[in-house]
């Protein structure tokens, strides 16, 4: 999300002298490492399911990856951790069209994971008589539609409020750039 938004805002605001090329690729980087650590604590959750040889737990890891929701499943693994393996490549780490959209995708993928933890969970519970298919009521579609205007309204807030580069970090870099300027004046003369 953070990368999504900093997209938004670099665009938006004519800050790509500020947030360069390279630091969208530092961003890249840590997504590549962020989503090899959620694959390895999935399949960490799966094998200890597996190994711990409890039945009800085995279960509902085979329901969630086999289940009614495997949809949401295998859209949260693929989301998750296979599509940020596409920034091993130096070229897609450097493309900000493939960045935004994989950033996009992975924020769909993190909605799919909290589907997953929630829904499947309260899908095949311990009463039969509630194993039913999830339909979302127009409180549970208020509350999402609620939740995403609130988180926006709060982040424009933000934005419009406080400055999103640190004045220290400009400082730097104008500093710089006046030493340079300073120094060709210099020369010129």
């Amino acid at each position: 999300m953070v990368l999504t938004l900093m997209l938004i805002a670099r665009k938006v605001q004519h800050l790509e002298n500020y947030i360069t090329i390279a630091h969208i690729e530092s961003m890249n980087k840590v997504i590549v490492v962020t989503g090899s650590i959620v694959g390895i604590a999935y399949i960490t959750e799966l094998f200890v399911a597996w190994y711990s040889g409890y039945l009800y737990e085995q279960y509902a890891f085979y329901n969630r990856a086999f289940g009614d929701y495997k949809w949401a499943y295998w859209g949260m693994m693929s989301c998750n951790v296979l599509s940020p393996q596409i920034f091993w490549i130096k070229k897609m780490r450097r493309n900000i069209a493939v960045t935004f959209f994989m950033s996009v995708f992975i924020n769909i993928g993190m909605w799919f994971e909290r589907f997953v933890i929630i829904v499947t969970s309260l899908h095949k519970d311990f009463l039969p008589s509630s194993w039913l298919y999830f339909t979302p009521s127009w409180v549970d579609i208020s509350i999402f539609i609620g939740s995403l205007g609130l988180f926006f309204t709060c982040f424009l807030l933000f934005a419009r409020t406080f400055p999103v580069i640190a004045i220290a970090e400009v400082k730097s870099i104008f500093s710089n750039i006046s030493e340079v300027a300073q120094k060709k004046a210099k020369n010129h003369h």
